[in-house]
């Protein structure tokens, strides 16, 4: 290890090329700057993924015209050659049409992860093995270092940054070639070394929404996508009674009270959205309440294999939003189908969520959420059984 460089790779820095992923944003043009300084082969690479009509005038948004033009003005700073990708329709494809597929199946998406999961660390990191990369930088707030079974994933030293929620997707594989150099820092700490640089994006704001939902309005591009797609139908109780008509069922989110257009003695939340037959189903708060999620196409980060889980489980923190404080949980496994016991609960669970384990800092892996109870042990989302969720279920 000793003879390892500071990105622990063999070899000076000098004599190792690492590509930086470079949004056009404060952090990852820092890791530019960082890297360039301590005197690695920097090649900036920025991804084309959404900038036609309107998006190209967004503000605030990752992937805006303007965050190119900011990626290619530090790249020019720094004197590294800096390259832009045009992966506009492979992100459509991988990432915007499974989003709207998912809002029409009733389920919350997390496009940031599939972008993250399928376009970022598949296509890009690819890209910079082809230009001999010995690395894939980029600026996300989470840690890599290696441990007895080899590289591991923990969270950021800034929790309010930490990105570990959005990155369980990542493999053994692709940890050996991913480097993070921004999980020690904290935001002001990076800001400080930008202003340092003299780099232009050094008072830039954080980008908040999804790239390609600039206006926030994303029933405005599922509408776009999916002309017509969207059915009116019922609102209905827990029990199956009617109590009045909505216009389509993304509309709606798990957890919603306002804005149902229904008359009740008590407060009525969003429960389950029944894509199936067109129906919003309303219950009390009670019925938010979530004790057990189902997960499918488990990432699995730890030493030991998820098939070696024993009957009992095992205690992990789980996280169900990238905002919230992980719970302690048991994560079991049924004939290699994974499932999470929430010690506590949580409210508003929807299927198309991400259930992310930890031990301590270090991220165990994690899977989407397919299915969803409550503590009384009946489905409230999802209506695969079971059995049928089992045999379907896939662990990597």
């Amino acid at each position: 290890m000793s003879n390892l460089n500071s990105l622990s790779l063999p070899g000076r820095p000098q004599d190792t090329r690492v590509v930086v992923a470079m949004s056009g944003g404060v952090d990852s043009s820092v890791v530019a700057a960082l890297l360039k300084e301590q005197g690695y082969e920097v090649i900036g690479i920025t991804l084309q993924l959404y900038d036609h009509g309107e998006a190209v005038q967004a503000k605030g948004t990752c992937c805006a015209g303007q965050d190119i033009h900011d990626a290619r003005r530090v790249a020019e700073t720094l004197n590294i050659p800096h390259y832009v990708l045009d992966y506009e329709e492979r992100f459509a494809n991988a990432v915007m049409e499974e989003f709207a597929d998912s809002y029409l199946s009733g389920e919350t998406p997390i496009p940031c992860v599939s972008c993250n999961q399928k376009i970022k660390f598949k296509d890009l990191l690819r890209t910079a093995k082809e230009l001999g990369a010995a690395a894939l930088a980029t600026g996300h707030y989470i840690s890599s270092r290696h441990g007895p079974g080899g590289w591991e994933l923990h969270r950021a030293a800034d929790a309010e940054r930490d990105q570990s929620y959005f990155l369980f997707a990542t493999t053994p594989a692709q940890l050996e070639l991913l480097r993070f150099p921004l999980g020690t820092l904290r935001k002001s700490e990076t800001r400080e070394l930008a202003r340092r640089y003299g780099l232009s994006v050094s008072e830039k704001s954080d980008s908040q929404d999804i790239c390609f939902v600039p206006t926030g309005r994303y029933t405005q591009v599922i509408e776009r996508l999916r002309p017509d797609a969207a059915s009116p139908g019922d609102i209905v109780t827990i029990d199956g009674e009617v109590v009045g008509r909505h216009d389509g069922i993304i509309n709606y989110t798990i957890g919603q009270r306002r804005g149902l257009g229904i008359a009740a003695t008590e407060p009525l939340y969003v429960v389950r959205l029944d894509a199936e037959r067109s129906q919003v189903v309303v219950g009390p708060r009670a019925s938010l309440r979530t004790s057990r999620v189902w997960l499918k196409e488990l990432n699995w980060l730890g030493d030991e294999a998820f098939s070696h889980i024993p009957d009992t489980g095992i205690d992990v923190e789980a996280r169900i939003r990238s905002t919230g404080i992980p719970q302690t949980a048991t994560l079991m496994n049924q004939d290699g189908a994974a499932f999470v016991h929430l010690h506590e609960g949580e409210d508003g669970v929807s299927p198309g969520q991400a259930c992310v384990f930890y031990d301590g800092t270090r991220v165990l892996g994690g899977g989407w959420i397919v299915r969803t109870e409550p503590q009384d042990g009946l489905a409230v989302s999802g209506t695969e059984e079971v059995e049928a969720f089992v045999q379907s279920a896939t662990v990597s």
